[in-house]
């Protein structure tokens, strides 16, 4: 069983011109930047920014940002090149193909598959939250069973996803338009945020700025990070160690910037514009994140920040109700656009899989009008509302950060070994360093990934049985590439 065979960067190419699977290139290098920070700016600032603060970092919640991100930035420069080299639907999973090897592309499409439906209905869940308490300051509640702490059936979160899944599916354009709008709406709130509360921050606040390592119950057994298991270390938050766990934690904010990379197959000038979307978006992001940490932190003290809505109930202690307000109204937009690009990413990782055969391939038909994988969308959009609607996620969120590093590593891996078995390709970008970069990118990733959750970890290698187990069920013996002559590796 030849279960490494590669799928050579000409034949991904060569797939994106059948008529049936043709995707219409409509985004430029701006639409790509705007559809990064429209995943990025979200979850993140909204909702994380309070709950790792007051639990695991204090005021050095800002250095967990820019640890960040450098562990980001590393592997977007990964993306960046490989989206140049080979711009096609799929990212990650496409480029593994290239490279490591049909199973290895699989893992990490599988891989791929809990990252971004798992994120959806998790922040769909979210702005149903935001949504109702915007809903409850203008005197309308909604009844618990449809948008309480525990309702039957989550029913704005059923309703966003519904409607941004016919956003998507009437057309890329129309979808970056949309998510345009929302983006400047966002972008403008959390510049408010910036502005607005530094007339507010005391200089208090900031002092210790590193708090001193104390252990925590929320951090023992399986909760710990696997790191402070593997060691014997005992389970702390705060000080440096609270710094890096909650630098895994706020991985998740960053999250966004490889779902460019899914669009390459849809851009005009895919080898000038990903790079610039991909890098793009996440600098503007970082820069938005680190300023913001600092200024909530600063206005309140970290012990006493909220953990669901931080930026708005620091502006309410600080006697600015109504600024609160147009923060929940950012908030409302902020989160939209995270779910619409989620759910953008999720149908074009499946349809690169679909594809080429490994799931099942009518599904990657492309609607004759709109240009885009219907069936697929309407799909992953009735599966992330049943998701949303009646699944209670809590911690699971945090697999969306293995997940996502996982695929980072493997991405930075891929790099390495592009360069030196197709030196010769056209790349419309060079990640610098190379091996010494992407080597540094995996080592950064598997280090946020060590300090993850021990539960994580399980929840993480129960799915990828799953996903092995459906390959050699289905995926190995209907793959395309097993029906066509396989390409040798070049030595």
């Amino acid at each position: 069983m030849d279960i490494f065979r590669t799928k050579s960067v000409e034949q991904s190419i060569r797939d994106t011109e059948a008529p049936e699977h043709r995707l219409r290139k409509r985004l430029t290098a701006t639409d790509l930047t705007v559809f990064g920070i429209g995943v990025i700016v979200g979850t993140g600032i909204f909702v994380l920014t309070g709950q790792v603060a007051k639990e695991l970092a204090g005021p050095a919640v800002a250095i967990s940002f820019v640890v960040a991100a450098v562990v980001c930035g590393l592997a977007a420069l990964c993306y960046a090149e490989f989206a140049s080299t080979i711009p096609v639907a799929g990212s990650a999973y496409t480029f593994s193909f290239a490279t490591l090897g049909e199973f290895p592309a699989w893992v990490i499409g599988w891989d791929l598959v809990l990252e971004l439906a798992l994120a959806a209905a998790v922040v769909s869940v979210g702005w149903s939250g935001y949504f109702s308490s915007m809903l409850s300051s203008v005197g309308i509640h909604l009844p618990a069973a449809v948008a309480g702490d525990d309702p039957v059936v989550n029913l704005p979160a059923v309703l966003i996803v519904l409607i941004l899944t016919v956003i998507l599916l009437v057309g890329i354009k129309i979808s970056s338009r949309v998510n345009l709008i929302l983006v400047i709406t966002k972008v403008t709130v959390v510049l408010l945020v910036i502005v607005a509360g530094l007339f507010f921050v005391k200089a208090a606040n900031y002092t210790p700025f590193v708090p001193e390592a104390v252990a925590t119950a929320r951090v023992e057994g399986l909760k710990a990070p696997l790191i402070q298991v593997l060691f014997g270390v005992t389970p702390v938050a705060f000080g440096v160690v609270g710094i890096f766990s909650a630098a895994a934690i706020v991985f998740f904010a960053f999250i966004g910037f490889d779902i460019v990379a899914t669009a390459a197959e849809e851009t005009i000038e895919p080898q000038r514009d990903v790079p610039r979307g991909i890098i793009g978006s996440l600098a503007v992001c970082a820069a938005l994140y680190v300023a913001v940490s600092l200024v909530v932190v600063g206005m309140q003290h970290y012990s006493e920040l909220s953990t669901t809505a931080p930026l708005s109930d620091a502006f309410v202690a600080a006697g600015q109700p109504w600024l609160a307000t147009i923060i929940s109204v950012g908030a409302i937009a902020g989160l939209t656009t995270v779910v619409l690009v989620l759910l953008l990413g999720q149908t074009r990782v499946l349809f690169a899989m679909c594809r080429d055969g490994l799931l099942p391939r009518p599904m990657a038909k492309v609607h004759p009008t709109f240009g885009t994988p219907a069936r697929l969308t309407a799909t992953v959009g009735l599966v992330t509302m049943a998701l949303a609607g009646f699944v209670s996620f809590g911690e699971l969120a945090e697999l969306v950060n293995i997940g996502t590093l996982f695929a980072f590593v493997v991405v930075s891996i891929g790099v390495i070994v592009l360069r030196r078995t197709r030196p010769e390709l056209p790349r419309g970008f060079r990640a610098p360093l190379v091996p010494v970069l992407p080597i540094l990118s995996v080592l950064a990733c598997l280090y946020l990934m060590v300090n993850l959750p021990v539960q994580t970890w399980l929840r993480f290698l129960v799915w990828m049985v799953v996903g092995v187990v459906v390959y050699f069920a289905f995926g190995y013996w209907h793959s395309r590439m097993g029906a066509e002559p396989s390409p040798r590796k070049t030595p």
